[in-house]
């Protein structure tokens, strides 16, 4: 069984494969666990992304807003569901 692809605080780094969190492998995690939640995902993902933008400030640091937003949130509308269109 592999292991899950987890962010490794306070560099926000995976566990696995070192990669920025969330990596690839973590959204396809995340997008399974949370599959037509996608409200649930969303606020989870914003949760973790001002614990990270937190995380920067505590390590002296100053969070790039629009970077973390892609990082974290911005790659959302890529796993939505779509909607069925009624006739």
């Amino acid at each position: 069984m592999s292991r899950p692809h987890l962010p490794m605080r306070p560099a926000w780094l995976c566990w696995v494969c070192a990669a920025q969190w969330p990596c690839s492998a973590a959204q396809l995690d995340l997008a399974t666990e949370f599959y037509g939640h996608s409200v649930a995902r969303a606020f989870y993902l914003a949760t973790s992304m001002y614990e990270a933008m937190d995380d920067v400030y505590r390590l002296g640091g100053r969070p790039d807003g629009p970077a973390m937003y892609a990082r974290f949130l911005g790659w959302l509308s890529l796993t939505r569901r779509p909607r069925h269109r009624t006739q």
